[in-house]
């Protein structure tokens, strides 16, 4: 497959944190409370805003502040990044709460932004005017904790099924649309030292990702990680690896990791996400495809987990710089801006007119946008309750996919989620 070439080098993704680092964020968020909300001490020149967010690979970088020129310009402001690893963003905001010199506006992991919103760090962004008539439901929920908007999307990710083309096509076999197809055709292309099928079950937020399309579309839920749904969910991934058609280093892969593999002919098909599309092409002998993922049965919805970041306004103190940096918001998620964006780094906009003219000009990715349609957040149902979910899913991942049974697995899981041990 070819695309359009003005792409980003590939972005890692977020990596799941330890259970040491988890808490002491948990712990940590008490300074913006006691730290942020008291106002800003630092000095600051009227004019000149600041963004903190992950954008250090230099054609984000790049691409941001163009963004950003432009909607200061139109604006009447400047507007500067300061960016840092995506793993360091809350800790930083963290920090810059207890200092008081928070920026005006912080991009954070969309996982993440619960955390700091739970604390009362951020503000509502429809106070600030900013609109959601046009952002379907399920991305307003990825940018809300309980029920408040905090965090404005550009464009979001998710993940669906890649497939080598020519590998399906001498094969003779269909693009699996449900579970049991997709496990007969696994099988069908494992041949050799090549796999049917690789996908992400390390331990860490890959993994857990990688699982949510699984169990959500088998109806299973977060908050019963040992129901009978999400039992099933992995029962079914340990079938695919009884079969033969997973690579039993998938317990160790991370999603890089499995675009590696597909890329390097050792799997037919992959369960990834847009940001590996500007690798793909760089092989121009790949010619993939992309499909949504499968299903337990024929007509269930494809329900896959959404990814990104979120654009939000800390709570400084400063009203009148509040509202500056919620216009500033508004300008970055606009639809021409989130356009833009969207077709420089793969995502699908956040807003759905946009949407409609980035499938017009990338239709080959079409079936990516259906799946973000139907996609959720992963923190809408649990908020800042979310990263201990994680972690114990993680867990069940490693257990059950080197002997353990997903139900006693599954068990330990939900028993570590709710104690928190």
């Amino acid at each position: 497959m070819t695309a359009n070439p003005t792409v980003a080098a590939r972005r890692p993704r977020p990596r799941g944190r330890a259970r040491r680092a988890v808490t002491s964020l948990a712990a940590a968020a008490a300074l913006v409370a006691s730290a942020a909300l008291t106002g800003c001490a630092a000095e600051r020149d009227d004019d000149v805003y600041t963004v903190l967010n992950s954008s250090t690979d230099e054609t984000y970088h790049r691409w941001d502040a163009e963004a950003m020129a432009r909607c200061g310009k139109r604006l009447g402001v400047t507007v500067e990044q300061q960016s840092v690893p995506a793993s360091q963003v809350m800790t930083k905001a963290l920090r810059m709460a207890s200092s008081k010199s928070l920026p005006d506006v912080v991009q954070f992991d969309a996982s993440e932004m619960p955390t700091f919103a739970e604390a009362g760090g951020l503000v509502d962004l429809r106070t600030l005017g900013l609109s959601t008539e046009h952002v379907p439901h399920g991305i307003v929920d990825f940018g809300s904790y309980r029920g408040t908007y905090y965090g404005a999307a550009r464009s979001v990710n998710t993940l669906a099924l890649f497939y080598n083309k020519d590998v399906l096509a001498e094969a003779g076999v269909r693009t699996p649309a449900t579970w049991d197809d997709l496990r007969a055709a696994a099988r069908e292309l494992t041949r050799g030292k090549r796999y049917g099928l690789a996908l992400s079950a390390g331990g860490a937020e890959d993994g857990v990702f990688q699982f949510t399309p699984f169990m959500w579309s088998n109806g299973g839920d977060e908050r019963e990680l040992d129901s009978p749904e999400v039992v099933e969910a992995l029962d079914f991934w340990k079938a695919l690896l009884k079969d033969g058609s997973l690579s039993r280093s998938t317990v160790n892969w991370t999603q890089a990791d499995v675009n590696d593999q597909f890329m390097a002919g050792n799997a037919a098909m992959m369960i990834n996400g847009p940001w590996q599309v500007e690798t793909l092409n760089s092989d121009p002998g790949l010619d993939w495809g992309i499909a949504g993922i499968p299903v337990p049965e024929a007509g269930a919805d494809s329900v896959a987990p959404l990814g990104g970041a979120v654009l939000t306004v800390p709570r400084t103190g400063d009203d009148e710089r509040q509202r500056t940096a919620g216009r500033i918001v508004a300008c970055l998620t606009s639809e021409k801006e989130q356009l833009t964006y969207a077709l420089n780094s793969w995502m699908v906009p956040a807003d759905e007119r946009a949407a409609a003219e980035w499938r017009s000009q990338v239709p080959e990715l079409d079936a990516l946008a259906d799946q973000v349609a139907a996609a959720r957040s992963r923190t809408a149902q649990l908020g800042a309750g979310w990263p201990a979910v994680s972690l114990a899913l993680q867990s069940a991942f490693q257990s059950a996919l080197t002997g353990q049974s997903s139900e006693a697995a599954l068990k330990r899981a939900q028993q570590r989620a709710t104690s928190g041990n």
